[in-house]
């Protein structure tokens, strides 16, 4: 279970920065950007509102949480983007990403530069339209997850662009067995990444020019 107390934050792959002589550059974080900028997000009226925290360095790193799981919650134990429903008191979708982040693992969005916003996406067994605003910052910082997160965690892009590590795996929803895209992490006691959080993931993927099927 979340501590709420402790910070903590670790991180698969090493994060390689942009480097005198330019014998490392961002070159996928910057493609990223080149991509988000220069479209518009199909955006629609939303329920909820997700943060994508992406790192600027040779081999971006993006933030995940593992939610606790527990009964009510429909993404319950499952690995996400910090986020969570728009409140009234939200003045924006981007508001809501960042207040959610804040409270859920304790990093502050609101001096941060925001990059862009993926399409929404719908979810398939839960009537309920989400947003996704990207982030990118210099580095992560320890983090203090809340009551709500188990983990907080980040993966390099180049390991969710992985083909071998993309695949179909049954789910059993409402009684319903359904094969769903997923992604396995390699983080071991991780559960697969599937769901809204894989349809994001496959949304930066194609912007960062590492799509696994291109």
């Amino acid at each position: 279970m979340g501590s709420g107390t402790q910070s903590r934050l670790w991180s698969l792959g090493g994060c390689r920065g942009r480097k005198g002589g330019g014998l490392l550059t961002a070159v996928v974080f910057d493609r990223l950007v080149a991509s988000l900028s220069s479209r518009d997000a199909r955006a629609e009226v939303c329920g909820a509102a997700v943060a994508a925290v992406v790192t600027r360095c040779a081999d971006p790193k993006v933030l995940f949480i593992h939610r606790v799981s527990h009964d009510g919650d429909p993404w319950s134990g499952h690995l996400a983007f910090p986020g969570g429903r728009i409140e009234p008191d939200d003045s924006s979708d981007r508001h809501a990403a960042e207040r959610e982040t804040l409270e859920e693992v304790g990093l502050d969005l609101s001096a941060a530069d925001m990059v862009g916003r993926l399409d929404d996406i719908a979810g398939h067994t839960i009537p309920l339209r989400v947003s996704c605003h990207v982030y990118g910052i210099d580095a992560l910082p320890e983090l203090t997850p809340n009551e709500e997160v188990e983990d907080v965690f980040a993966l390099p892009l180049s390991t969710l662009a992985d083909g071998s590590r993309h695949f179909e795996a049954e789910f059993e929803i409402r009684g319903e067995r359904r094969a769903y895209s997923v992604i396995d992490t390699g983080v071991v006691g991780k559960p697969l990444l599937w769901g809204l959080t894989y349809r994001f993931v496959t949304q930066l993927l194609h912007h960062s020019g590492m799509g696994h099927g291109a």
